[in-house]
This record gives C-alpha cells, structure tokens and sequence, in this order.
C-alpha cells in the first residue's frame, strides 16, 4: 500500500449509503480525499456494544482474516489495541487453530508473525464505529432512508434521504455516491427506473442455515487452541467451529447446507455436532453454559454483480461490499474482503478521482480470488448447481490431495491457510515445486485419507 497522502482534496462532499463494516471503511478512506463525508444509515447507530436490526447476522460467528486485520490497523492504528483492552483475542496465526478442511486434519502450523483477531462481530463493529465517528471529516446520519440517487445527465451528483419516522424528503448534493448497503442494495433498481442497465448477476444458490451459540467452555475444552474450524466436504456438508471472544467466551456456530439446517434447541443442537466428520466441536460442548440464547441465520446464494461491464453506469456511483459481491458466510470472507475493497479504493484516490469503469473494475479483480475460493468449495458438493468448467474440476481435485498432503506437511497447511486468509493469491498454491511436493505426498494413496465416521481429536488417525 502506498503512504503518501494526496496531494489535493478531490471534491467537497461523498456520500456513503449504509453504516456496514463496509460503509465504514469506505468512510475512513474517503475522508482523506473529501472535505466531508456523510454515512447514511436507516438504523438508530448504537453508543455501545449492541446489534441493531439491520444486521441480523451480527450475533453470528464472524471472522477477521489475517489480511483484513493487516489492512484494519493501516487504516485504524490503535483500533485493534482498544479492542485488545476490551477482551479482543490476538494469536500468531494458524498456530493455536486446529482445522478439519476437505474431510482432512490439517498438520499443526508454526508461529507466522501474522496476527488474527478473535472477538464478537458486537464488539469490533462498536470499536470501528466509533472510530469513523471520531473522524472530524465524517457526519454518522442514522435514522435515513435512501429514497434514491440523484442522477445529472452521466452522472450521480447526490442522494435523497427521509428521516425516520415520518420525515420529509432532503437532497444531499455529493461529488461521489457510495453504496455499501449490502445485499438488498437498490441500486440495480434505481438503475433501471433510470433507464439505465442493470447489472448482470452471478449466482451459486447454497441455502447455508447456520446457528450460533455464546458459551463460557469447561477449562481445557479445546486444550490451548482459540480455535476449532471444521469444514464441509463431498462426504459430510455439515460444519462449524468454535472462537473464543472476549469476556472469556466461546461462539460455536453449526453449518449445513441446502436445507440440512443445525437446530435451534441446545440439546439437538449439541447432539447434531456429533455428526459432523469429528467429535471437536460435540466434546467441547459437553458442559458448556450457554450465555444466551442460540441464533438462527440463513443465507441463499453466492452474489456477483459485474458493475464493470456496464457501459451506461453513471460516474460518480460506486458500488463496494456485499452490494457488489457477497459470499457464503461460513468461509468468514466478507469483512476481509470490504478491507480490501478499502484499500484498493485508497490507492486510487490517491492518483485522482477515478472513473466508474476503473473503480468497479479495479474491485472485481480484487473481489475475484475470494469468489473463486467460496462458490469453487461449494460446487464441490454435486447437489449444488452452478457452472463446473473443466479447469475448476481439475483444480478442485488437485486441492483435494493438498489438503490430503497438509495432514503431514505444516508448510504446504499453512500455505493453504494463507491462501484461504486471503494473504496469498490462488496461483501460489500451482507454483511447480508445490505442485511436485502435493503429488509425492500423495502418490499411490501414501497420503491419509479423509475422516470417515465422526473421530475425536487426538483419538483418530489424522490427529
């Protein structure tokens, strides 16, 4: 990342549309290049450590990666040390995590020197928000709907919002808009009530439910690990893992797939863990107590929208976040890759005002190996439609005997964990003399297979 700052102020007023995680960083960067920036949110912004209605996930297991911390305290020096004060957990990297991924228990990683932030998505969303709010440059505007963008000719020159409840209507003139209202962004909407083109839209549909409990553990549950993450595989679509948050907690989250949704009472829920391909996350539940009550979410499907193929997008409109791409939560990509989408728009700020075509093009490339990463995992399972071109099934297979190799191999494991943090593209895991070293690892079946029915830590032949 490039640290110098501009050299000139770009225009006197963005806009950001939504107060998510995404919004909020896209805040951060714009404030360096605008005179000021206004974060428009339809919800009453909370002072302290509380969800609010729309992120309904936000009581969900959520995941730092380790590239989204890296960027965090760029953007936010102190940021992850209050956090830290406030009961954030900080680890060297994979080192005190155990993973169960593609059905295979990954060897034991040494100490990386990256640092992984383990805490409620409560207490980092508070942290940040509060840190946007500190900018001098930056106004929170909750209690705003966006009625819709404002367009002049080829370009959006501002927004009109409608405070709530029951409020008029006021435009806010902007040099830039910024959408980062998630999912349900209307964009594509007001696009085409402008007469303009909507965006073409990718879709892996995988009806991922997932529920998520808060717990203090009995001491030792998962020995000195923060962590336990157990994929899906082919073989078993259900997963979850278990975190340690502040206060001395636990979140244990349960996943399943295309409606093999995890129940929402404790007992069902402690006996469902017994299913997945081990017994970490069942054990580790056994005399838990529950600090409140189990969450419920689903999610349907994989979405790409390819802003950057437009040829009519107005300029000045820019799309970030889960309302340009959003993934399925279990992979813990989404605050990670708005980091990125941050930092990617810094850099262009800082060589002038781009254009709609270089931003949204710019993003897609940046928001692409994460894509490849969440729907090439999901479309692994043959129930789950989408496009399998024969280059991701050769890739997918060969992943297979990675993963079968990282059960000896610490390197090639904390390769596959770097690439899946997002702290290395895809292609380092093809370079040839990896590739050789996956092959030898696993020729003629010398590899370890697979977990077959339910084993303990420790207990089973991968430990």
């Amino acid at each position: 990342m490039r640290t110098v700052s501009p050299t000139t102020v770009l225009g006197e007023h963005a806009v950001v549309l939504g107060a998510s995680v995404a919004g909020l960083l896209a805040a951060r960067v714009l404030s360096e290049s605008f005179t000021r920036v206004t974060v428009v949110e339809r919800d009453e912004l909370p002072r302290g450590v509380a969800p609010r209605r729309g992120v309904p996930q936000a009581r969900q297991v959520h995941a730092l990666l380790a590239r989204g911390g890296r960027i965090l305290d760029e953007l936010f020096p102190d940021l992850i040390t209050r956090m830290v004060a406030d009961g954030a957990i900080v680890t060297d990297g994979a080192a005190r995590m155990r993973f169960v991924l593609g059905g295979h228990r990954l060897a034991r990683c040494a100490p990386s020197g990256e640092l992984d932030v383990f805490a409620s998505r409560l207490l980092l969303e508070h942290h940040l928000r509060e840190a946007v709010r500190a900018l001098p440059a930056v106004t929170l505007l909750d209690r705003h709907d966006v009625v819709r963008p404002v367009f002049d000719g080829a370009r959006a020159t501002g927004v009109v919002v409608r405070s709530r409840p029951g409020g008029g209507d006021e435009e806010l003139a902007a040099d830039l808009v910024v959408d980062a209202t998630g999912r349900g962004s209307r964009t594509p909407v007001w696009l085409t009530e402008a007469g303009r083109t909507a965006p073409v839209e990718d879709r892996v549909a995988v009806d991922v439910g997932y529920v998520t409990g808060r717990f203090r553990l009995r001491p030792g549950a998962l020995g000195d690990d923060v962590a336990a993450l157990v994929g899906t595989s082919p073989d078993n679509p259900r997963g979850g893992g278990a975190f340690e948050v502040e206060n001395g907690e636990h979140m244990v989250c349960l996943a399943g797939i295309l409606g093999d949704h995890p129940p929402t009472e404790l007992a069902a829920f402690t006996a469902w863990a017994a299913t997945l391909p081990v017994l970490d996350l069942h054990d580790a539940l056994e005399g838990a107590e529950p600090v409140e009550p189990l969450h419920q979410a689903r999610f349907p499907a994989n979405v790409r929208r390819h802003y950057e193929r437009l040829a009519d997008l107005p300029e000045r409109l820019f799309v970030l976040g889960d309302a340009l791409c959003s993934f399925n939560p279990v992979y813990g990509q989404g605050m990670t890759v708005a980091a990125i989408e941050a930092e990617v728009l810094r850099g262009l700020l800082r060589r002038g005002m781009p254009s709609v075509r270089t931003w949204h093009t710019a993003a897609a490339r940046a928001i692409g190996p994460a894509w490849d990463l969440a729907t090439g995992s999901d479309l692994q399972d043959p129930r789950v439609e989408g496009p399998r071109p024969a280059v991701g099934r050769v890739v997918n297979r060969y992943l297979g005997r990675l993963l079968e190799a990282s059960t000896r191999d610490a390197a090639l494991a904390a390769l596959f964990l770097d690439v899946s943090s997002l702290l290395r593209p895809p292609q380092a895991l093809l370079r040839p003399d990896r590739v050789a070293r996956v092959l030898w690892a696993t020729r003629r079946g010398t590899g370890r297979p697979r977990v077959g029915s339910p084993v303990r830590a420790g207990a089973d032949h991968l430990a």
